[in-house]
């Protein structure tokens, strides 16, 4: 399983491809196949997330595992919050608290990712 530690490529690829897949399905009609399809597909993309930072999480999390924790933690409750969206909108309710609280917790797990060791050194 090292190639899912090896780097962060199949992580960051991961969430990339994940929070499009979602924000295309959020955008769809409501009754629309193609959003019921891209709902799917951006849950497998969930697990794929998950068991990549996962990894990635226990291979490092020695160096400094409270930050380590504190991001696993963000991803979590960022997935949290594209599903909350999913739930308002199928309940035709507002979603615009729930879509803030993703952007949120979405800037703050990438912010921390990059600020860790084994992330990108973008600031």
């Amino acid at each position: 399983m090292d190639f899912l530690t090896s780097s962060t490529h199949l992580h960051i690829f991961s969430w990339v491809v994940g929070i499009i897949v979602f924000l295309i399905a959020a955008t769809q009609p409501l009754d629309s196949k193609v959003r019921k399809i891209m709902k799917m597909v951006v849950r497998v993309f969930y697990i794929l997330i998950i068991i990549t930072g996962l990894a990635l999480f226990i291979k490092f999390m020695s160096g400094d595992a409270a930050l380590y924790g504190i991001k696993f933690i963000l991803g979590i409750v960022t997935i949290g919050m594209m599903e909350m969206v999913f739930a308002r909108q199928a309940k035709n309710k507002s979603a615009q608290l729930f879509w803030i609280l993703f952007a949120v917790s979405v800037l703050a797990t990438v912010a921390l990712g990059f600020h860790l060791p084994f992330g990108l050194k973008l600031f």
